[in-house]
């Protein structure tokens, strides 16, 4: 009788460890980061009725690993005092050829930038977002450079947020500060120098 229960114990606990070795084969699904390879911030020149003026010109962040997991070069970015520009953040993964723009614009409401930095808390630059289907992104945006910035060199931080809370009360501002707070996780965050002429 003692050798039956013994072998009853011994039958449970085998079950419960084969149950629980099964359970952690399972594989976890885990939401990886896109792999930015190279960032472009393209500036087109705007009169004061808002239509582009001149040519387009664009200032370049690049890593062959990815701009979040290497060394990337960045380019300085020169603007003019007193021009507004129409500002376009072109993101591509050049290690799968892929347009991750498109992607974040698929995904509008999954995605949003953020721009900080020095050139803001100092009001050399203000930003809005522009974005033609209306939903705060910040793939298009509206930039003035001050007419007298004070300053000739500064910097502007790009951040991209994924999965956050669009609702969260100050996420509509492009230079939320407190952008962790609004959830989510970052896919980008990088600093370009900039020269005011």
């Amino acid at each position: 009788m003692k050798l039956f229960k013994n072998s009853s114990l011994f039958a449970a606990v085998l079950f419960s460890a084969v149950l629980f070795s099964c359970k952690s084969e399972d594989p976890v699904i885990e939401n990886d980061e896109e792999v930015i390879t190279d960032v472009t911030l393209k500036f087109t020149e705007l009169d004061d009725s808002g239509n582009p003026v001149g040519d387009s010109f664009e200032f370049l962040a690049s890593d062959p690993q990815g701009v979040e997991l290497g060394t990337p070069t960045i380019e300085t970015v020169t603007l003019d005092k007193g021009k507004t520009y129409r500002l376009d953040v072109l993101l591509y993964n050049s290690i799968a050829n892929e347009d991750i723009t498109e992607e974040v614009q698929e995904e509008s409401d999954e995605h949003q930038f953020f721009f900080l930095g020095s050139a803001f808390t100092s009001n050399i630059l203000t930003i809005s977002y522009d974005d033609p289907s209306g939903e705060l992104i910040g793939l298009q945006n509206t930039l003035t450079v001050s007419s007298s910035p004070g300053a000739t060199a500064t910097e502007m931080r790009v951040i991209l947020r994924h999965d956050l809370d669009k609702s969260y009360p100050g996420a509509n501002n492009p230079n939320f500060t407190n952008f962790a707070q609004a959830g989510g996780e970052t896919d980008l965050d990088i600093t370009f120098p900039i020269e005011i002429n």
